[in-house]
């Protein structure tokens, strides 16, 4: 007899609640427990979602656009415009909420956009950023990773790459963070949109190297509108995404012997922390939305038409289905997603994290929590897998 995850019994489990972002990996168990793969979840008070679990099944979907396509509009008249997770999901012309010739479109575009980066040079502009971030604190001994240094270390190695100006970049980051954590998330949507908008016509004035110009400039002749809704979701995934990363990764180092004596001993590289956490705690833990267009029978469960499904990266990962073995060097986690929808931005992505943290262990190499992992705060959120602030303490050194 089939069921549908709406009927499923139990309780729906609330994803936005502060008890999963303390502890998901106990609720990813407990869900796998009750529910198999495919788990009734919430996102926000009332808003039904199907949470995918199981690293096959996500695998299924993901690769599978014809049942299930990432276009959300049919969902979206049934949300009130002040749902704290609308703005992470609504349709937008991109190639992440589009299907067939609109997706192509939108794709051919911005993965032009970004293999134009010159990643020596990206490489160079993150350490010119970094250096004088840590030149900041490390006369202090102390500091608070997340406000002084993967913030601000992301966002500005971004607006270098999207052809930036520092005031239009500080509204969309702004913008960025109301959306992600779902607190005055339509506002902040509409901030981000103005303000992309704005950068849109400055490249369009003043073209540049940058991403934003390859956009404008590329055949598919993107106009400004749509130009600015490419740029949203990587300026979304290019910062708070990125800033999680680097957190993550960090606190892996430096709470983990076989990370904290090896990185730093050199028997085991950043690279392979990065994979570690991208595996086990991904900065997008939740993520990759589709809505059948119908009913869809996966195994022995019906999901439903027009209904968000969710791709659960984190739980994916550690599908003990395929999880236990050595984890070093293997790159098969879902973090970038899969399929039509893969992020195109993984490599930037993997050498911003890689050169954020090398240059700080470079200089502050005895570097430590200033307190104990279990005491770490993690922000709520049905999304991300984000930290509230990461505080360490070091040797002071002069710059």
């Amino acid at each position: 007899m089939t069921s549908s995850p709406i009927k499923a019994s139990g309780p729906r489990v609330a994803l936005y609640a502060p008890e999963f972002a303390a502890d998901p990996h106990r609720v990813y168990r407990e869900m796998r427990e009750r529910y198999g793969s495919l788990v009734p979840v919430d996102l926000a008070p009332g808003v039904s979602a199907t949470l995918v679990i199981g690293y096959r099944a996500a695998v299924q979907i993901l690769h599978d656009p014809e049942h299930f396509p990432a276009d959300p509009r049919m969902w979206q008249r049934t949300v009130p415009a002040d749902c704290p997770v609308r703005p992470m999901l609504e349709w937008r012309p991109t190639a992440s909420r589009s299907a067939g010739m609109e997706h192509a479109r939108y794709r051919r575009a911005t993965v032009a956009a970004i293999e134009g980066l010159d990643l020596h040079g990206l490489h160079t502009t993150v350490e010119r950023i970094a250096i004088p971030l840590i030149d900041s604190f490390r006369e202090a001994g102390t500091a608070e990773l997340i406000e002084q240094y993967a913030f601000p270390l992301a966002f500005q190695t971004i607006n270098v790459m999207l052809g930036c100006s520092p005031e239009i970049g500080r509204r969309a980051a702004a913008g960025v963070t109301a959306v992600f954590d779902g607190v005055n998330a339509e506002q902040g949507n509409a901030m981000l949109g103005e303000a992309m908008m704005e950068l849109a016509a400055l490249k369009r004035a003043t073209p540049g190297n940058d991403i934003t110009t390859r956009l404008l400039q590329h055949p598919v002749g993107l106009d400004d509108s749509e130009v600015m809704q490419q740029v949203i979701p990587m300026y979304g995934a290019g910062v708070g995404p990125l800033v999680n990363l680097i957190a993550n990764t960090l606190v892996l180092i430096l709470t983990d012997e076989r990370f904290a004596g090896g990185v730093l001993g050199g028997s085991l590289s950043t690279r392979d922390a990065l994979d570690e956490v991208l595996f086990q705690d991904p900065p997008l833990a939740n993520f990759c939305f589709s809505y059948p267009r119908q009913p869809v029978l996966i195994g022995t469960v019906w999901l439903p038409a027009h209904q968000p499904v969710v791709i659960s990266m984190a739980a994916c990962n550690n599908d003990p289905e395929i999880s236990g073995g050595e984890r070093t060097g293997n790159r098969s986690h879902l973090a970038w997603g899969s399929g039509p929808h893969a992020c195109p931005a993984r490599q930037a992505a993997y050498l911003i994290a890689q050169d954020a943290v090398d240059q700080l262990l470079d200089v502050l190499p005895e570097i430590r929590l200033a307190a104990s992992p279990e005491k770490l705060i993690w922000r709520p959120g049905p999304l991300h897998r984000a930290l509230t602030a990461l505080p360490v303490t070091f040797r002071p050194s002069r710059p």
